[in-house]
């Protein structure tokens, strides 16, 4: 998967993210979708899999829950 296709797909992991996180983690997951998916990822980056690209978001919101 390139960096376009993962920026086409951000919505979609967030929303399958925002399914499984408790309420009170909504502050977090607002700030994951406020963030722009360009400034993620470099062009050039590709993933290796699906399951690798989801584990960027779900990294990204581990580092803005223990902010």
């Amino acid at each position: 998967m390139d960096a376009i296709e993962f920026i086409n797909r951000y919505p979609d992991y967030i929303s399958q993210l925002e399914k499984v996180v408790r309420p009170e983690f909504e502050p977090v997951i607002k700030k994951l979708k406020a963030l722009d998916p360009h400034n993620i990822v470099k062009p050039e980056h590709y993933f290796n899999s699906d399951a690798e690209a989801i584990g960027v978001v779900f990294k990204l919101f581990l580092k803005k829950l223990n902010k």
